[in-house]
């Protein structure tokens, strides 16, 4: 059964929605049987199970510093309720979407727009949907927005208070070679254009921190800035023409983490420095 999977592994256009996938069996390998639907959210544990159980407490592999023996982190029902809304949102007429006259535009470029080169991936775009769903129609930024949404905006600000009080951050994850420069590129203009045009508004900004894990790809990320020469913008028509002179006004910061590390003021010999330290 599994030979049709082997043959065929690849099922859906990266520039569509998902509409099929292989069905797996309980130990997670292809039954050979087509799914007509979207694969829903799941939790899959990268490596094989050991033959023999411990009996300590499963907790989800990566969540176990959220987890507890008594509770278990779990977000999968949460990503399937938005991706559930986030479906019957996409399917509105953009001018009846719940979101600004700019957003609307943006909305209808990426999704229509005749591209010259490559156009976005379906993830990309879905990336920068949930993220506009959450701040503009649910009212997760704010939080105030409609009745039916109450439980989503509820669920993430007690998530972010857990984690890290009074700083809400929501987490987009893709997977590796999804392109997520693109997706960045995609919210800065979301942000920029609204933000200049709605100079008084909370919910959008023009200043950007970008934060990288190294200095090689805090220079692969320059294409964010909208006066280098291959800059994303013009270059893969994220924006309509008339609206790219405006991404000039955004202030895109890029830099390495190292940047944050504490740093001494003083240089001081090796011996000196443990002194001063003192014991441990």
């Amino acid at each position: 059964m599994t030979g049709k999977f082997f043959d065929e592994p690849i099922l859906n256009s990266p520039y569509e929605v998902p509409t099929r996938h292989w069905e797996l069996d309980e130990n997670r390998n292809p039954t050979g049987i087509v799914g007509q639907s979207r694969r829903p959210c799941t939790l899959v544990t990268p490596v094989p199970k050991p033959r023999i159980q411990s009996g300590q407490e499963d907790l989800m592999l990566g969540l176990a510093d959220l987890s507890t023996t008594t509770q278990q982190y779990d977000p999968v029902p949460i990503i399937n309720e938005v991706r559930s809304h986030l479906e019957s949102w996409r399917n509105l007429p953009v001018d009846q979407c719940g979101v600004t006259p700019v957003t609307a535009r943006l909305l209808q470029h990426w999704r229509e727009h005749p591209f010259q080169g490559q156009r976005p991936f379906f993830c990309q775009v879905e990336a920068v949907e949930t993220a506009i769903w959450l701040s503009e129609v649910a009212g997760c930024a704010s939080g105030r927005g409609p009745a039916r949404y109450r439980g989503i905006r509820e669920h993430l600000h007690h998530a972010n208070n857990e984690a890290n009080p009074e700083l809400l951050r929501i987490a987009l994850k893709l997977a590796t070679g999804a392109g997520k420069t693109t997706v960045m590129a995609l919210l800065i203009i979301w942000q920029t254009l609204n933000a200049i045009r709605q100079p008084n508004s909370r919910r959008f900004t023009r200043g950007f921190l970008v934060v990288t894990p190294g200095i090689t790809i805090r220079d692969r990320l320059r294409v964010l800035q909208p006066n280098d020469p291959d800059s994303y913008y013009g270059k893969h028509e994220l924006a309509p023409k008339d609206m790219l002179p405006d991404l000039g006004r955004a202030k895109i910061v890029i830099t390495n983490y190292h940047t944050f590390r504490l740093r001494e003021r003083t240089k001081l010999a090796k011996g000196t420095r443990a002194l001063l330290e003192g014991h441990g």
